[in-house]
């Protein structure tokens, strides 16, 4: 059970904390209290596993989030952002009378990249975002400011296993078009149908076992020394080329 705290986006002490890792729940960001010992450890260590930020905090810092509560050493902020399952992309698809264009991101782990592309995401219209539960960002503040308010139009799911959601996707008749440094041209590729474009990490790119499950696999041309572009950069070029192709389509 949780301690007892005015501020719902706070938990705080040790149990409650654990659990939360536990039960994945989406936690922005850890503050423990320094020089604690015990269970904290195994607090830090889960946190680090699932990539969660860990900051070592004064206790009057911890005091004052607890509003009297017992923190003993701890707290977490825990994301008020409402998830959505893929069927209710799709659905959002459906509404709008639309094929199927969603975006799926592998591992992502740099909230500016994502809060990036979910402000391209909403501007290109995209019917939603696709993320893993574990070693993957979520929706954090740093996310939200750097969407510029998207984030609140754009639909996010977090699935627990991206391969198999792609599957699932495969199954509805949607294409999967991963973006990495070997495939054709993304402009010679038709994009026109029902869509799901994978983007991968900042630093490892897509995951082999994902990039298996995709049907196609295009490139951005790199004409410069720079032979690579960040997520967001790389999403917002496929994202915009969706786009265009889309409308062409409609002439």
């Amino acid at each position: 059970m949780e301690s007892e705290n005015t501020n719902k986006n706070i938990i705080v002490g040790r149990n409650p904390v654990l659990e939360a890792l536990r039960n994945d729940r989406e936690i922005e960001k850890i503050l423990v209290g320094k020089g604690a010992e015990g269970s904290i450890k195994k607090i830090v260590g889960m946190a680090k596993d699932k990539k969660i930020p860990v900051t070592m905090a004064d206790k009057p810092i911890l005091d004052r989030l607890a509003n009297g509560s017992p923190h003993q050493g701890v707290a977490a902020y825990v994301s008020s952002y409402g998830y959505c399952d893929v069927e209710d992309i799709l659905q959002i698809a459906k509404e709008r009378g639309e094929a199927p264009f969603i975006i799926l991101l592998d591992n992502l782990e740099d909230p500016h990249n994502l809060g990036a592309i979910m402000r391209t995401a909403e501007v290109c219209g995209a019917h939603g975002i696709v993320i893993p539960k574990r070693r993957s960002v979520g929706i954090t503040d740093v996310v939200v400011k750097a969407s510029a308010g998207a984030v609140e139009y754009v639909a996010c799911a977090k699935v627990s296993n991206l391969a198999q959601t792609i599957d699932e996707l495969k199954e509805k008749g949607i294409w999967i078009y991963a973006c990495d440094m070997d495939g054709e041209p993304y402009y010679k590729t038709d994009l026109r149908g029902a869509a799901a474009v994978v983007i991968g990490s900042e630093g490892h790119g897509i995951s082999r076992l994902v990039k298996e499950k995709c049907d196609f696999v295009v490139s951005i041309p790199m004409a410069g020394k720079i032979t690579s572009l960040n997520a967001s950069n790389a999403a917002a070029v496929l994202m915009c080329e969706v786009r265009k192709q889309r409308d062409a389509g409609k002439l």
